[in-house]
């Protein structure tokens, strides 16, 4: 948190209290809906392994975006991309005939 107050130059309590006000949410609830929000377009958009996505996104583990993810969404991030994959196969199919 303190290298995010840094970068906006407040002190890290002024940037959690202006960050609380503008987003409704706690500055580790924020980084987290960030970084869910990070892998979902790594696999929704990548065939990157669950492991690349998870390190990409700033989770450092699969297992911590699993957790993260199943607990956001419902799915494991196996199932969510696999759901994407489904698509680009039906779309692709429905533009080649």
């Amino acid at each position: 948190m303190s290298d995010l107050a840094r970068h906006a130059r407040m002190s890290v309590r002024t940037f959690t209290r202006r960050l609380r006000d503008e987003t409704g949410v706690s500055a580790v609830q924020w980084i987290l809906e960030q970084r869910i929000a990070c892998a979902r377009h790594l696999l929704e958009s990548t065939g990157l392994p669950i492991g690349q996505v998870a390190v990409d996104a700033g989770f450092g583990s699969g297992t911590t975006l699993r957790r993260h993810l199943r607990a956001a969404l419902g799915v494991s991030p196996g199932v969510y991309h696999g759901t994407f994959r489904r698509m680009d196969v039906g779309w692709g199919e429905l533009h080649a005939s």
